[in-house]
């Protein structure tokens, strides 16, 4: 089949807005449809041809990637086939499936005629669950094992189930109806079993009308050393269950963070502010700072300033992408006492014009606002 301009075979400009691209599809689809044109080879390939159009035309990069380049974009379209657009390549199925959406009722939410979908049933899926999990920084800095005690719904032990009588198993119920464009065979989900294709047949005590009991249980799981605040993480399958026919939902773990009494988090930095007096500030000292496991000796050299940032290389928080950790960062704040003794008093008295004691900051002393600009830079 040759490349055809998918504007050309949906009938609509370069300009046209997507719920307009949206209806002319529908038109073609109505159209060329194979249960209006039996046996028409040309009606079906123009089936096939609107929709690998519409294909390109409603996905956003597809249609950049056509508009920049035609057919000979590179890669291709990942749908009509080969660098080009063509409609050759797609099968009824692909396409019901696919863009079922915009048929709507008229082709019975995208399965009808011959080239319905003939199911065993769909699967089901359990609703997910949602807990939040509190964890303190060492556990965040090393990752944890925990065992969470969630309750949810299970299969109650003695419910059986058996073949829907509605739909005979398929999950889908057929119905035919006379339409302005001919006789419609339109398929709806089975309103008794929900599309499983079973039912309950007996009923456990206690359970509910499709077998399933509140249950407490036992989670463990194992979070990874570096989560933050409001992550969540998704454990599979450990969510309610679902009727027989069904699969699990997910048990979703978003994680909060406990406050710690002397560290603050910044990403993967930590951040801690140790006080000095001025005389240790002026005479230089040796200091302890927490980490988030023990503490580290830090030195405080003579002539340490008020608003000082020191750093503790590969003292934070580990990546959670596994590339390193981050910092400890110190903010040495010089403490100015307010109630001096008489003697204190004097003593300072003394030193108050002392040359040592006159401000004379150097090139190297930075100011307020580069230290915060320096910080966030490099923090």
């Amino acid at each position: 089949m040759s490349k055809k301009d998918p504007y050309a075979v949906l009938g609509v400009d370069r300009n046209a807005s997507a719920e307009e691209i949206k209806k002319a599809y529908r038109k073609q689809a109505i159209k060329h449809h194979p249960d209006k044109n039996p046996g028409d080879k040309s009606a079906e390939d123009k089936f096939k041809d609107a929709a690998a159009a519409y294909e390109i035309l409603s996905d956003g990069d597809k249609k950049v990637k056509y508009d920049r380049f035609g057919h000979n974009a590179p890669g291709g379209f990942g749908g009509g086939g080969g660098g080009g657009f063509h409609g050759g390549g797609m099968n009824m199925e692909d396409i019901f499936s696919q863009f079922g959406d915009v048929f709507g009722d008229a082709f019975g939410g995208g399965s009808f005629g011959g080239f319905s979908q003939r199911g065993r049933g769909r699967t089901v899926k359990g609703s997910n669950l949602r807990v939040r999990l509190r964890m303190n920084l060492e556990e965040i800095a090393h990752g944890a094992e925990k065992k969470i005690k969630v309750t949810k719904l299970v299969r109650a032990k003695g419910s059986e189930y058996g073949t829907c009588g509605t739909c005979g198993g398929n999950g889908q119920v057929r119905r035919v109806q006379s339409t302005f464009i001919g006789q419609m065979q339109t398929v709806t989900t089975c309103p008794t079993c929900g599309g499983v294709g079973q039912t309950v047949s007996k009923r456990a005590p206690g359970s509910d009308e499709h077998g399933l009991v509140r249950e407490e249980v036992v989670v463990p799981i194992q979070i990874p050393a570096g989560v933050e605040e409001g992550m969540q993480l998704n454990i599979s399958g450990m969510g309610n269950e679902a009727p027989a026919g069904g699969i699990p939902g997910d048990l979703l773990v978003v994680i909060e963070e406990e406050a710690h009494k002397e560290l603050k988090r910044d990403g993967h930095n930590l951040h801690h502010e140790v006080y000095l007096n001025m005389g240790d500030a002026a005479l230089g000292t040796s200091i302890e700072v927490p980490l988030v496991t023990g503490k580290a000796k830090m030195k405080i050299e003579p002539g340490t300033q008020s608003g000082t940032t020191l750093r503790l290389r590969g003292k934070g928080l580990p990546s959670l992408q596994h590339r390193g950790h981050g910092d400890l960062l110190v903010h040495v704040m010089v403490w100015t006492p307010t109630n001096l003794s008489k003697e204190e008093k004097a003593a300072l008295e003394k030193l108050r014009h002392s040359p040592g004691f006159h401000p004379s900051p150097s090139a190297k002393d930075k100011g307020f606002f580069e230290r915060v600009r320096e910080m966030f830079g490099n923090g």
